[in-house]
């Protein structure tokens, strides 16, 4: 069973069920955290809509906060769900511009988070 998350039909991502709840649960919790809307939105048919404006702009507020400290605690809490959803920008064709002291680090992880995330709809991941 996949949860896939979409942006005009597409599938940016086909999660595997539990990975794909798990993140849209974490991306509800950050957005409170950090008073921006998702941009995803949960559909009837077990998948997930993407509105690029508005979970670009919650991603641009997820990375602000990550970059505005260097607390482990908060960079361990947030990193994975920001380098999952840096990797569904990419894929939208809306990546972000890192600073130049998160480029390597992140970049690594978008690398294998992307391999372990599949390619769209051929890809399904197995989480």
């Amino acid at each position: 069973m996949s949860y896939p998350y979409e942006l005009g039909g597409e599938a940016l991502w086909d999660a595997g069920y539990h990975s794909g709840r798990l993140y849209a649960s974490l991306a509800r919790g950050a957005a409170e955290s950090v008073g921006l809307p998702t941009g995803l939105t949960e559909t009837p048919h077990g998948s997930c809509d993407i509105d690029l404006p508005t979970f670009r702009a919650f991603v641009q507020g997820l990375y602000a906060r990550y970059s505005s400290t260097s607390h482990p605690v908060t960079h361990g809490l947030a990193r994975g769900l920001l380098v999952t959803s840096l990797v569904l920008l990419e894929r939208a064709g809306a990546p972000l511009t890192l600073k130049p002291e998160h480029e390597e680090a992140l970049g690594e992880e978008k690398t294998a988070f992307a391999h372990a995330m599949g390619d769209g709809e051929q890809g399904r991941s197995l989480g």
